[in-house]
């Protein structure tokens, strides 16, 4: 790959909504609304946005399907809308900013749900919860294929000694295929330990604009709202509110544990060599995705 400073095009930072105890789906109930919470996914909201997003609407159970709002038009409010939209709903989205000023525009879109949560401060029911969205996010990307963005990719994880297996390649060995550990010799990488995993990719740039396009043709409808507190929140017309502010649920429901997890993106031109994904091999877990129009460098986390 031809990777060098002078050949960078753009450089752009985003802000992940992480929380170390994971990710809130949950229903409450102030008055005549009801409010169900979809946020916190750290560095995992494209991967399991539409899992997450299915227990959401799961917790709509009982209800008549009427009128709804979903707080916040990144991923998670998208997929969260249009999965209303199939089980008879109508939906007005609010959200600050369009798709392309949204985190999830700037999001990398390797199928894997990484800096979710931390081991230690995870409860057995998150981890249930967990493991839930992310099977029924894989199904759900998995039935929209190239047309949405998604395809399946060679990984390389990449070291100078064994490295443990990530938790969700322990946990969810099932999700992913093609697994092995390479011996030196047998791969080009200029690193002694290498492990080939094959799991899916999402272009962001494709995938966000096809589901806003299916929720505008299912009859959705966007306002650009811009809410300062929970009252103007709970203020909208519509009896049920689905959360999906990401970071905005911060201020908006006094979520301290809840902070901006800030990641960098380098964007390189294409390169018809680059048909495979690299993590690490260097400082840290940087890492190399190919997309249709470009290659992406990332793998920054910056707590706080």
């Amino acid at each position: 790959p031809r990777v060098s400073a002078d050949r960078v095009v753009r450089v752009i930072v985003g802000h992940r909504p992480y929380r170390p105890s994971g990710f809130v789906v949950r229903r409450e109930v102030d008055g005549p609304r009801t409010l169900i919470h979809n946020y916190g996914h750290g560095g995992g909201g494209i991967t399991l946005a539409w899992g997450s997003s299915a227990l959401a609407v799961r917790e709509a159970r009982g209800l008549p399907p009427g009128r709804a709002a979903v707080a916040g038009g990144g991923i998670m409010g998208l997929t969260t809308a249009r999965l209303l939209q199939d089980a008879g709903w109508q939906v007005t989205i609010y959200t600050r900013d369009m798709l392309r000023h949204t985190t999830s525009n700037v999001g990398g879109g390797q199928w894997a749900p990484t800096s979710v949560f931390e081991e230690d401060a995870a409860t057995p029911g998150f981890l249930a919860q967990f493991r839930a969205a992310a099977r029924i996010s894989h199904h759900a990307y998995q039935n929209l294929g190239p047309g949405y963005g998604v395809r399946f990719i060679e990984n390389y994880y990449l070291g100078a000694e064994p490295l443990e297996a990530p938790w969700y390649l322990r946990e969810l060995p099932e999700l992913f295929t093609s697994v092995a550990e390479l011996p030196a010799g047998s791969h080009p990488f200029p690193v002694p330990w290498v492990r080939r995993v094959v799991s899916m990719i999402v272009e962001p740039a494709i995938f966000l604009r096809r589901v806003r396009d299916d929720f505008l043709r299912a009859g959705g409808r966007f306002e650009i709202r811009d809410f300062a507190s929970r009252d103007e929140l709970l203020a909208v017309t519509e009896p049920v509110i689905f959360n999906c502010t990401g970071l905005g649920a911060r201020a908006l429901f006094d979520d301290t544990e809840l902070e901006p997890a800030k990641g960098q993106l380098v964007f390189l031109p294409p390169d018809p060599v680059v048909d495979f994904i690299t993590v690490g091999g260097g400082t840290g877990v940087s890492y190399m995705f190919p997309r249709s129009g470009e290659i992406v460098l990332g793998g920054s986390f910056q707590r706080g």
